[in-house]
Parts: C-alpha cells; structure tokens; sequence
C-alpha cells in the first residue's frame, strides 16, 4: 500500500481513523504462542509505523514476520464504534526525524523499568474496517459508499 498505489474507499477510511487515536495492539506470535502488545502508532508513506518498548522484545517476534495492527474507539463512548486492522509483514527500521516528532513525547517508564524505543513499520497487506453504530440514525449516503451500497462489512485484499 505505497503511496502511489490506488487505495480502496476501506482502506482510505482505515487510514483517516487509524489517525483518530494514538495507541493500539499488535498482534503475532512467539515461539508459537499468540501475543498482543500495545504499541504507539503513526500513519507515514501510506504504512503503519509502531513505537514499542525494546525492553520487553516482542519486536524480535515481530521483525519480518507477519503482524495484525489493530486500533479502535471502543472506551471513547461514540455511538459510532470503529474497528480496523492492518496485517501485514513487519521489520525494525530507523525512523526520519519528522516521524518521531509526529509520535510525541514518549513514555518515561514501561512496567518499572526505563522506556527504550524500536520502531517497526508495518507494509499492510490486508486492511479492514469495522462499524458499529448506536445511534440509530440512517446511514447518510458518504457513509454508504465507503461500506457499500448493502451496509455489508467488507475485507480487502490491499497489495
């Protein structure tokens, strides 16, 4: 999903609320076992680049393997209650300067110890959009076009 690639209308929305909240969970797996790890997130270059705490190595599981990213507005009480994930492959890499200054001020300790960062970028290949909504009202008809004209949540292939 590279900038000059054209994107689906889900993977644009995936984008737009990805840039809503600034945490989520990546997911994948460690000598077999499944894990989820929070992880601070920004949007660069049409990928999903992660800041996670080195101390903790989950960025070893996670470099060159294949990682779900997930983040969502669940605890915001909207009663429009979003969903999406990125699944793609991984890898460590070294960020720009205006990629870490878009992620912030970073934590000053991880479960007691001093926070150490890696950041991993994320080359989607899978991107999905889930909605869920509360408030009763009929969808208007921009929100139709990113779901579709039946409302049906969809999957998309983005490579």
């Amino acid at each position: 999903m590279s900038t000059d690639e054209v994107r689906s209308p889900d993977e644009i929305r995936a984008i737009e609320l990805l840039g809503r909240v600034s945490y989520g969970r990546v997911a994948t797996s460690m000598r077999a076992m499944p894990f989820v790890a929070p992880a601070r997130h920004i949007v660069s270059e049409g990928r999903v680049l992660l800041r996670m705490h080195r101390g903790l190595g989950y960025h070893r599981a996670c470099n060159g393997s294949v990682v779900a990213y997930g983040a969502d507005n669940f605890d915001s009480g909207a009663e429009r209650i979003w969903s999406v994930q990125f699944t793609g492959t991984a890898e460590i890499v070294e960020p720009t300067e205006e990629e870490l200054a878009t992620f912030g001020p970073e934590p000053v300790r991880v479960d007691g110890e001093p926070f150490t960062p890696v950041f991993m970028r994320i080359e989607p290949q899978f991107v999905t959009v889930h909605e869920l909504d509360y408030s009763g009202q009929p969808e208007t008809s921009a929100e139709s076009a990113h779901q579709g004209v039946s409302g049906e949540r969809s999957f998309h292939h983005a490579a």
